[in-house]
Formats: structure tokens, C-alpha cells, sequence
């Protein structure tokens, strides 16, 4: 399959990885030109490529981006051919996006996204940390392997979403509509807590809309305070587990 990747911060670079290595044609662009990108994420696998080039004769493109920068990408998939997938990373923090309206009204963000593109979007990814990501993955069939959901408009677009979480590296959870995504965002019980197929159903079912954006800032504070000062780098994979768990579940 041929993938588009916008973005290549350490959510991207995984997906580059995984991507590439279950023999998919990968092409990943940043916002300031391929010529930027490090050796690091070039070693990876796919290719370093414009932005414009990486929307071009794709069958999916993958959105890698904080959600403050997603209508700023508008005007490079307006020309996708309907039928093409977009799948949204995205998550929604307040302290670091900005009062976005809409959300703040009580909008689903993934249903945001969708609007500021005008085309369908998948959502998928968004609920596993960059460290636990980053971890050579469970083989499929272990019960330890991590489960995230996938949720989509269409079973086409969710079925098709849920097949590359899969040649990611981890098991992935019908979580159905679009609509439904804000069970997967932060503050809810499936996000950051590196659940398996067993457990995360029973986990989107337990989100609960008025508590989940006051857990979700609650969690970044206690990240933030942990950094501040110190110089340190952000908390490992255990650690936000952790905290996601005492705080979400």
C-alpha cells in the first residue's frame, strides 16, 4: 500500500518504521523540507519527501501533527481523490493547542478534524504513548500485546485503518464511529494505559465525557511539574503508564 506520513516527531518515526518494514511504500515529510529531517529518522525506511509529494498517489495518508497545526494541512489534501484514507493522530491539550472553540463547546476532536478538512478521517494511534509505541511490540496472538482503537465514519475506512495498526505492531479495537472517538482521547480509561484486546473494550465502554478533560489536564500538569526545572527528557513509556492508570481507570 502506498502511505503518505505528515509528521515526523516520535509518534511519526514509528510509523515510518513499522510501516516500511511490513513492506509498505512509505513517504514522510515535516513541515520545513525534507532536507531537514535527521539521519535518524532517514535510516528508518520510506522516503523523505516534500509535503506536497507526500499526499501525492497515496492510498492513505497519515496525519502525525499536533492538532493546533491540522487546518494549516487543509490545503494539502483538498486535491485527494475521495476514497483515500486520512487517518488523524491527533490529540487535544488545552495548555499546548490553544482554546480551539469548537472543542471547548464540547465538539469530538477527531469530528473537528473531519470539518477542518472537509473529507472523512479514521482515528487511530492517538491513544498509546510515543515510548510504549516504540517498544519492539508483542508478537500478534500474545496475550500482552497492546490494543488501541480505531475508530472511522465508514467500516471500510475503519477496517482498513485497523488492518495497518496491525502491521504496526499492536492489536486493534473496533471503537466504531467517529462520533464515539472521544472514548479514546485523553483522560479516558484506554488512553496511555497500554491495554490488551481483552481489557479495552471494557475500557471504552467506561469513558465518561464530563470527567475525562479534567483528568486529561490533571495528567499533563503532573508531567509538566515533573519536567520543570529539571532538564530532564520526557517520562518513559512506564512511567506515563503509570500515571495514566491511576488517573483514568
Amino acid at each position: 500500500m502506498k502511505i503518505g506520513i505528515l509528521g515526523t516527531g516520535a509518534i511519526g518515526k514509528t510509523l515510518i518504521q513499522r510501516l516500511s518494514a511490513a513492506g509498505h511504500d512509505v513517504k514522510f515529510a515535516n513541515s520545513r523540507g525534507p532536507e531537514t529531517i535527521k539521519a535518524e529518522v532517514l535510516s528508518l525506511g520510506g522516503r523523505a519527501v516534500t509535503a506536497p509529494e507526500a499526499v501525492r498517489d497515496v492510498d492513505v495518508v497519515i496525519l502525525s501533527v499536533p492538532l493546533g497545526r491540522i487546518p494549516g494541512i487543509a490545503p494539502l489534501v483538498a486535491n485527494l481523490p475521495s476514497g483515500k484514507l486520512i487517518i488523524d493522530t491527533s490529540n487535544y491539550y488545552p495548555q499546548r493547542d490553544g482554546l480551539i472553540d469548537a472543542i471547548e463547546g464540547g465538539q469530538v476532536e477527531s469530528l473537528w478534524v473531519a470539518e477542518q478538512l472537509g473529507r472523512p478521517v479514521a482515528k487511530a494511534w492517538n491513544a498509546i504513548s510515543a515510548g510504549s509505541f516504540a517498544i519492539t511490540p508483542e508478537p500478534s496472538g500474545s496475550p500482552k500485546r497492546i490494543a488501541i482503537p480505531v475508530a472511522a465514519g465508514g467500516e471500510h475506512d475503519r477496517k482498513m485503518a485497523m488492518g495497518l495498526v496491525e502491521d504496526t505492531g499492536l492489536d486493534a479495537i473496533d471503537a466504531g464511529s467517529l462520533a464515539d472517538s472521544w472514548r479514546q482521547q485523553p483522560g479516558t480509561p484506554c488512553y496511555c494505559t497500554d491495554l490488551t484486546r481483552d481489557e479495552l473494550p471494557s475500557a471504552l465502554a467506561a469513558a465518561d465525557a464530563v470527567r475525562s478533560p479534567k483528568r486529561r489536564d490533571i495528567s499533563l500538569a503532573a508531567v509538566m511539574e515533573r519536567l520543570s526545572g529539571t532538564g530532564a527528557t520526557n517520562p518513559d513509556a512506564a512511567y506515563m503508564v503509570r500515571l495514566s492508570r491511576a488517573l483514568f481507570m
